[in-house]
């Protein structure tokens, strides 16, 4: 079985056609999305869209949502995680972490906030005994000093793309790592290097649809000012993914497909299997 371990479906980019993309993904065998929220607005969309297609989600606030959100927002977060507390779909605390790539995110006051919205969910999900799904750009040091003074029950560090030495400290606080459509690309020498070489216990995939598009559904500056359209990434495109992992680790799809799956059912300790 095939698990997307990191979805946005609620997103407006599916409103058209919702439903397909879904069958579409499942037709492909991706039997299990992630689905996880940004901000406090959507957090009964995802939860929504989690119980109509069968799947699973996670609640918090994103740090790109931060600068808007309010401090009864993390009040809200607590009291919405006690009520769903029986809701099998529920599986952490999510999306969260740190973004140091956006430049007005990385003004002082911004830094701050950030980390004081960041620890705080650390702080709930640790309350609540949920993993967390971490996003991580040019931030991982900081996530994992937070990480250190807030025990969690582990969880997905979502789009990784940091050091090896950053991926082994997250793999020994019991976290695994999301690769997904960056990796496609040759240039990503990096990334394709621990995507490669990491044990596969500490890796799963995801697609971030629609975001983080891979590279043959890309399109270049030079292509969108000549009218072509930036292509949407979809949760089907997760199997077209994997076989490109599969070319870098010389691993077979069923292969990749067991093991990546159980390590998502580990990480998240999932009670709805497919």
């Amino acid at each position: 079985m095939w698990i997307d371990t990191h979805c946005h479906l609620d997103a407006a980019e599916f409103d058209a056609d919702r439903d397909a993309v879904r069958q579409r993904a499942r037709d492909a065998g991706v039997g299990l999305c992630v689905i996880p929220a940004v901000e406090r607005a959507n957090w009964a969309r995802v939860c929504e869209v989690a119980h109509r297609y069968s799947d699973v989600y996670a609640l918090g606030i994103h740090p790109l949502y931060v600068p808007h959100a309010q401090d009864d927002d993390l009040q809200a977060l607590d009291e919405l995680l006690t009520l769903s507390r029986s809701d099998p779909h529920l599986v952490a605390v999510g999306e969260i972490g740190l973004d140091y790539f956006v430049p007005s995110l990385c003004e002082p006051a911004q830094r701050e906030k950030q980390w004081r919205f960041y620890t705080a969910q650390l702080k709930l999900a640790r309350k609540h005994g949920l993993p967390v799904i971490l996003h991580v750009r040019r931030s991982a040091d900081m996530l994992l000093k937070g990480l250190r003074q807030t025990k969690v029950q582990g969880g997905i560090a979502h789009a990784f793309n940091g050091s090896l030495q950053q991926a082994q400290a997250f793999i020994e606080l019991g976290f695994v790592l999301g690769f997904g459509g960056a990796m496609t690309f040759e240039r990503a020498t990096q990334l394709r290097h621990l995507a490669a070489t990491l044990p596969l216990s500490a890796i799963v995939l995801e697609t971030d649809a629609p975001d983080i598009p891979p590279q043959w559904v890309y399109r270049t500056a030079e292509q969108r000012a000549q009218g072509q359209a930036q292509g949407r990434n979809e949760p089907g495109e997760l199997l077209r993914i994997a076989d490109k992992f599969g070319d870098l680790r010389g691993v077979s799809l069923d292969e990749m497909g067991r093991v990546f799956s159980e390590n998502c059912i580990k990480a998240l300790s999932l009670q709805i299997l497919i």
